[in-house]
């Protein structure tokens, strides 16, 4: 499958644009972010299209199976984001406006933050981070380095002026191009 063509990547997306492709492009990259699998789409939709009744499935008498089995755009369904963009401002008594092309939905922390660390930094750059934290995938499939923010229980793991300054010194010694703090709850 030419991972370039997947419904989940977008023209800005780095993995994107270094795509692996098994003849034109053996070195590239494989996005294993998405949770995406087409291993049994076949048997499933030929189950699900003469089953109908039992999944309804259907828009007025047409299948939707593609619309639904796949991943939609990373950056999430427009009739949603639209629907978003109205409720937010409603609660905010209409007070502020939301632009629904400027959201990104995003589906757990993991991949919110992978994101974000994407579309701010370059390979190589640094974010600080409190602790305790888990950098799991982050470093590796962003190429961000992770600098601690020393946090202890006895302070209740709140951030000091003294380790924040700390963090930011190490990351300056290690020649670290800082591009912020971020913040998460394991």
């Amino acid at each position: 499958m030419d991972m370039g063509k997947s419904l989940h990547t977008s023209k800005d997306r780095k993995s994107e644009k270094n795509a692996y492709v098994d003849v034109q492009n053996p070195t590239g990259i494989i996005q294993m972010g998405p949770a995406e699998n087409q291993l049994s789409l076949d048997l499933l939709r030929t189950w699900l299209e003469n089953n109908q009744d039992a999944t309804r499935l259907t828009n007025n008498g047409e299948s939707v199976f593609w619309d639904l089995a796949l991943f939609q755009d990373y950056r999430g369904l427009p009739a949603f984001k639209n629907v978003l963009v109205e409720f937010m401002a409603e609660i905010r008594g209409n007070k502020v406006s939301f632009e629904p092309s400027k959201l990104a939905l995003m589906a757990g922390a993991t991949s919110a933050s992978e994101t974000l660390m994407i579309w701010i930094a370059e390979h190589g750059d640094a974010f600080l981070l409190p602790t305790p934290y888990y950098p799991g995938d982050l470093k590796w499939r962003t190429g961000v380095e992770l600098v601690p923010i020393h946090c202890s229980s006895s302070k209740g793991f709140k951030i000091t002026k003294f380790a924040l300054e700390e963090a930011y010194q190490q990351a300056q010694k290690l020649s670290f191009n800082v591009k912020g703090v971020f913040i998460t709850n394991p």
